[in-house]
């Protein structure tokens, strides 16, 4: 038995500039890394590139008079009504400079206690000691300040109510969790939340919207030269300058199978390869969900499809090894999970192992291992992870 399981190390690259071949700087790195740090590739590895250097490396970027340009066709009465935006300098910032450049008035309304992924704007509790209803009430900006005063965010110690006002000459902020509550300003809509944005533009329609678009309608094709994204316009866009976003990468399979194909050529090896964004899990302490992206894998090599089939070798250790001596259990679980079933779905041998996607769950393990920060290892090599205590 191997003594080592699933394995993830970053691999750090050059700072990947726009127009960069990033396949071959990809390869590179990672058969350096291989030669300087002593280990060696093995069939069904997976190999994860953040979104980022993709994007990076094919240029895709927006400016605020590139996003105006859009805006200004999609409203042409001048005014949009923007609802559930996320609480975000990095997310939505530059996206808001190049909406209020693009029309003359912005209705803009706030989702509380908290938005989309968790930004707190207030507490369950405030709104308790307050005795307001979160899923009927709308306040205007005077009332929610009158009822909680300052927001500070508290871990930014920004105040994303001041914050942006500053980025738009004229907009008036309301606060309600109800769609429909941005219409009794304007029937002109833009949908800003990211996961529920689906619900929330059927709603605005069924009650009686005019113009109905969303962040991801939003730089769908170029416009002036600028980047754009078919699927998710601004949608996992991040800001890149105080005037410039950088939009989720294109032609995201291409890049993938293109990846796999040169890992094969250098190394013989079936290696699987993703891009991926943030990770799916809410931290703990703070509440905040961290995937303000679209989708974990915006793509991911065919042998990455699917999801888990686990057995919990706890419980299974608990129920029936008692009377057994350490060598038996162990020959006992490992033939379990030699023959055990495709597809365990209701079986109890199975309980607790949630069968998220494997590319949401490797996503996830990716973003935790090459952070968003300085550590400089925007890719990571995952080994061993479809290995199991049988094999």
């Amino acid at each position: 038995m191997r003594t080592i399981g699933t394995q993830a190390k970053g691999i750090r690259l050059p700072i990947i500039r726009r127009g960069d071949d990033l396949v071959e700087i990809v390869v590179k790195s990672l058969l350096d890394s291989c030669n300087k740090e002593g280990y060696s590739l093995n069939d069904r590895d997976v190999v994860g590139i953040t979104e980022a250097v993709v994007a990076r490396a094919q240029g895709n970027y927006a400016t605020v008079d590139q996003i105006s340009a859009d805006v200004s066709k999609k409203y042409p009465n001048g005014e949009v009504g923007i609802v559930f935006p996320i609480m975000s300098r990095n997310r939505f910032s530059v996206q808001l400079k190049g909406i209020a450049k693009g029309v003359k008035k912005i209705y803009l309304q706030l989702s509380y206690p908290s938005d989309e992924v968790g930004n707190p704007l207030i507490t369950l509790d405030d709104i308790d000691r307050e005795g307001i209803n979160p899923y009927t009430d709308t306040l205007t900006e005077e009332e929610f300040r009158e009822c909680f005063g300052s927001c500070i965010h508290p871990y930014t110690g920004v105040d994303y109510i001041d914050f942006y006002k500053e980025l738009a000459d004229d907009v008036t902020i309301i606060f309600s969790n109800d769609p429909k509550a941005i219409l009794g300003y304007t029937k002109d809509t833009l949908v800003a939340d990211v996961h529920n944005r689906r619900r929330t533009k059927r709603i605005l329609k069924e009650g009686g919207a005019d113009i109905i678009y969303g962040l991801d309608d939003i730089l769908t094709e170029p416009v002036d030269g600028s980047g754009f994204h078919p699927q998710y316009g601004l949608l996992g866009a991040n800001k890149a300058t105080e005037d410039e976003v950088k939009l989720f990468p294109r032609e995201e399979q291409v890049f993938v199978d293109k990846l796999k194909e040169r890992l094969k050529e250098e190394t013989g090896k079936e290696i699987e390869v993703m891009i991926y964004g943030d990770g799916a899990f809410k931290d703990p302490v703070s509440g905040i969900w961290e995937l303000a992206d679209p989708i974990v894998a915006p793509a991911y090599t065919k042998g990455l499809e699917g999801t888990p089939s686990e057995l919990k070798l706890k419980y299974i250790a608990d129920n029936i090894g008692e009377d057994m001596t350490d060598e038996d259990l162990q020959q006992t679980i490992e033939e379990r999970i030699r023959t055990k079933d495709k597809d365990l779905t209701g079986q109890m041998d199975s309980q607790g192992t949630t069968p998220r996607r494997f590319v949401d769950l490797l996503g996830s393990l990716c973003d935790l291992v090459s952070g968003s920060g300085d550590k400089g290892t925007p890719v990571v090599l995952v080994q061993g992870y479809f290995d199991n205590y049988g094999m």
